[in-house]
């Protein structure tokens, strides 16, 4: 089969390389499965996907790309009035002040600093799967560092912290507003909680092969260290990454950090709603909102990735990750590979995903530098857009 046969959807005029470098990029898969969409002010010019099984509408678990549909809706809430980053997180949740936590806030919260990321002894797969579970064990928790001093990735709980927030001020889960707020009005195809009737559009992800899984393992994190906590390797059953989004408890739930679930489509709507007029709506976030999420909060190294320069608020700060990029492009990366993202300065909404798990990617997987600049260089070039 050729790659021209392989790869299906559609790109706008102007946005024909893009296909031709998402071919490339599918031709090196062994076993290829992934989509590739992206917007231009509004506006959706690259549809794509390949790999068998793999439809435009298939629904990938998407893990940390869940963090971005949370952030946005705290975003909203700030946005509203609802929200003060600069008052102590206990100040809306009391239980959380426990073992000196009490001066945290908010806006330290979404920066990754609060050093609360993980519970002694690990989470359990069911508390991990409900935001409500994990919430209530990390209010009692011991930071793993003095809350504001230094920042690390909040893995597997910052969506738990943030959305508990959110629930203390509205009544609402942060699932539950994600939907009426930017899913449902939007249609996206990014859920926080899959309902059991778009089941059957799910495709199980797909583990490394077992040489590459092998190597994974050879350099996994030594036991105890604060990188093992974050990503629960602390357990008595340390976490399947493969299993935990294939469960269906962990879909129907839904939970911010690590459960989300969707395609490339839902990622760069999301995304292009966040930034652009679509559909006759207008952007959902405010000018003084954007500079304010999309300005930098943690400078210097990431203590449990390793990255530098990692967050913005809630946001990873994509301009960093990809140069050619806006200084404030945001978005978040998923564990097998995803990567979704705004850059203002562009216009341009991206979403990639991919059906196994990325080798030695990080948070995106590589090929997302290809992908991405290919996207851009269309789109700077002026590419014949519907609407612009």
């Amino acid at each position: 089969m050729s790659n021209e046969i392989a790869v299906r959807g559609t790109v706008a005029p102007g946005f024909e390389s893009v296909r031709e470098e998402f071919a490339a990029v599918v031709a090196q898969e062994s076993e290829p499965g992934a989509q590739l969409a992206a917007y231009l002010h509004g506006r959706r010019v690259v549809d794509l996907w390949a790999g068998d099984g793999i439809a435009g509408d298939s629904l990938h678990g998407l893990y940390s790309s869940g963090k971005g549909a949370a952030h946005l809706v705290v975003a909203l809430l700030v946005q509203d009035g609802v929200l003060d980053l600069d008052r102590p997180v206990a100040h809306y949740w009391p239980e959380f002040a426990a073992e000196g936590k009490g001066e945290l806030t908010l806006r330290e919260l979404l920066a990754h600093r609060s050093g609360v990321i993980g519970v002694d002894g690990g989470f359990s797969t069911r508390e991990l799967a409900d935001d409500r579970l994990i919430a209530r064990r990390l209010a009692g928790q011991r930071p793993y560092w003095r809350p504001g001093t230094a920042y690390g990735y909040h893995a597997f709980v910052i969506g738990a912290l943030t959305g508990e927030v959110a629930r203390r001020v509205t009544g609402r889960s942060i699932q539950e507003l994600y939907e009426e707020r930017v899913r449902a009005p939007y249609g996206l195809d990014f859920h926080l909680g899959l309902p059991e009737a778009l089941e059957p559009r799910y495709v199980d992800v797909q583990p490394l092969p077992p040489e590459q899984r092998a190597v994974a393992e050879a350099h996994a994190p030594a036991p105890g260290s604060l990188t093992a906590i974050a990503f629960n390797l602390n357990a008595t059953q340390p976490t399947d990454l493969t299993e935990f989004a294939n469960t269906r408890a962990v879909r129907a739930l839904g939970p911010a950090s690590s459960g989300s679930v969707g395609n490339a489509r839902g990622l760069a709507a999301m995304y292009a709603a966040a930034i652009s007029e679509v559909d006759g709506r207008p952007p959902l976030l405010g000018p003084g909102t954007l500079a304010e999420f999309t300005t930098p909060h943690s400078p210097g190294v990431d203590l449990i990735t390793g990255e530098r320069d990692h967050f913005l608020l809630g946001f990873e700060a994509q301009g960093v990750r990809y140069p050619f990029l806006g200084a404030d492009a945001f978005g978040h990366s998923g564990a097998v590979g995803a990567q979704s993202f705004a850059d203002p300065r562009s216009g341009v909404a991206y979403g990639y995903t991919r059906r196994r798990f990325s080798f030695g990617g990080g948070g995106g997987a590589p090929e997302n530098h290809r992908l991405a600049a290919a996207v851009l260089r269309a789109a700077t070039a002026g590419g014949d857009v519907p609407g612009r």
